[in-house]
């Protein structure tokens, strides 16, 4: 059992950081938080692409002239690559939206910018 345990470490990481994640995306008011959970997300999603393309004493897939080898999977790489692209702009995009809303309503707590957002649309009807 301890064996199996050790050989699915990387899943059971990743498992654990994207629960982590979620529970932090949802129970947390506090945007800069929500941000941190979803990027907490990002990376186990990261760790499990590449525990899937990772193989025990395999080489980069570089086919050599004779040579019976056992080569790791490259599309996982390229996988999480892009992912680390896309996680960093939405990151940045999620994090310039959160200074607007704190420069705007004064606050991160997101019961308190959707309490004052409701506050200023009845006042301007």
């Amino acid at each position: 059992m301890a064996e199996l345990l050790l050989q699915q470490r990387y899943y059971i990481a990743a498992i654990l950081l994207f629960s982590i994640g979620l529970v932090t995306l949802f129970l947390h008011p506090n945007l800069v938080k929500k941000i941190i959970g979803l990027n907490l997300m990002d990376t186990a999603v990261f760790l499990f692409l590449a525990a899937m393309g990772y193989v025990e004493g395999g080489k980069a897939p570089i086919v050599e002239q004779g040579a019976e080898q056992v080569y790791i999977n490259p599309v996982p790489g390229g996988l999480v690559l892009t992912g680390i692209v896309v996680a960093v702009s939405t990151t940045a995009l999620f994090l310039a939206l959160t200074c607007r809303l704190y420069r705007r309503y004064g606050s991160l707590n997101l019961d308190v910018i959707l309490m004052r957002a409701r506050r200023e649309r009845s006042a301007e009807d």
